[in-house]
């Protein structure tokens, strides 16, 4: 539970690292909007945890990452507030919805990779110890 806890507060502080981080790098040319939702899950992917809805509310918060700090980059020219903006996401270009979806993704599949290490060993599930391989 203690490890719950503090994946989340991790995730949430990398989600805003991401936000920075983005806004940085967009200021300097470059459109990384991956960053926020794949900051929330490897943030939260520091601390050990097996649970199966650390792991969904992560790719939620990347999704809300993303929307928001693309709203807060571009927001519509006809009105910019957050409620025109969510009910016309079907308006967003392509690689703008695919940036925030792949975000969403890392942010989901992160921590993922803690439920796959076997407790004791520290070594991958399914997988021979080094001496039993050859």
């Amino acid at each position: 539970m203690k490890n719950n806890i503090l994946a989340l507060l991790a995730a949430v502080a990398g989600g805003i690292v991401g936000y920075l981080a983005f806004m940085w790098i967009a200021g300097q040319g470059l459109y990384a909007l991956v960053l926020p939702g794949a900051l929330v899950g490897v943030c939260a992917s520091i601390f050990k945890s097996r649970s199966r809805a650390l792991c969904i509310v992560c790719g939620l918060l990347g999704l809300c990452f993303g929307l928001f700090t693309e709203w807060r980059f571009a927001p519509f020219i006809s009105d910019g507030s957050l409620s025109y903006f969510l009910a016309h996401l079907h308006q967003l270009r392509p690689i703008t919805m695919l940036m925030i979806g792949a975000g969403a993704l890392i942010g989901f599949i992160a921590p993922f990779r803690n439920r796959f290490s076997s407790p004791r060993s520290g070594q991958p599930v399914g997988r021979l110890p080094d001496d039993m391989s050859r």
